[in-house]
């Protein structure tokens, strides 16, 4: 006879014996020293080709780096109020720089043909001259031309260019110089008055230019 269940819930079915884990494989150590040399190599050539495209990237990504722009107002017709915009103006063109100078108002006497070779020196008001003159002896009829000699000689002696020299050099260097139209017309100086190698424009002309300047100065 075929025995019964035992009454305990037991199906009568006989049980699998249960798989045996596998054994934990082990690699061979030069296998895995192997392995890994291949691993570690492959990272740093990784490494190194992101390096790479980033840095290429920054290089394209940076912006040129634009001339350096100096825009100049010279609006003073004294022979000592002459040299601060043209040493200004010659010296950074020199540099590379693109300058460019608006002579207004009393300023363009400085490119003037007929009033550039008489620039004077005021002594009258004018507490920062070497020799201080008393504004009373400074008015006597005479005074002026003292002062402007005295100026000429020490330019002279520390042989600075003149003034049509540092002119010569703004156009040599390209700097653009440009007459005041409206001064022009207040004053009533014609074209033909005016420098060869300059510009005559208006306002409006120069502050387009100056919109863009590193360096803007009013003399």
């Amino acid at each position: 006879m075929t025995a019964q269940g035992s009454g305990n819930g037991s199906t009568g079915r006989t049980a699998r014996p249960r798989a045996k884990p596998d054994a934990p494989t082990s690699l061979d150590p030069a296998l895995e020293a192997r392995v890994e040399e291949i691993v570690a190599r492959k990272f740093a050539e990784l490494v190194e080709s992101n390096l790479t495209a980033l840095t290429a990237a920054k290089s394209t990504a940076k912006p040129e780096r634009k001339r350096r722009r100096l825009a100049l107002v010279a609006s003073k017709g004294t022979l000592d109020m002459a040299y601060p915009p043209l040493i200004l103006a010659s010296t950074a063109g020199s540099m590379g720089w693109e300058v460019g100078v608006f002579f207004t108002f009393y300023g363009l006497d400085i490119i003037n043909k007929k009033r550039n070779k008489h620039l004077q020196v005021a002594p009258v008001g004018n507490p920062a001259m070497p020799v201080p003159v008393p504004n009373l002896v400074g008015a006597i009829p005479g005074m002026t031309a003292m002062a402007t000699r005295m100026m000429k000689g020490w330019m002279d002696a520390a042989r600075m260019p003149s003034i049509d020299e540092l002119i010569d050099v703004c156009r040599m260097t390209g700097v653009k110089m440009i007459a005041c139209s409206t001064t022009m017309g207040v004053m009533k100086v014609s074209a033909e008055d005016i420098m060869d190698g300059m510009e005559i424009g208006g306002a409006a002309a120069f502050l387009d230019f100056a919109a863009d300047a590193d360096v803007s100065l009013f003399v």
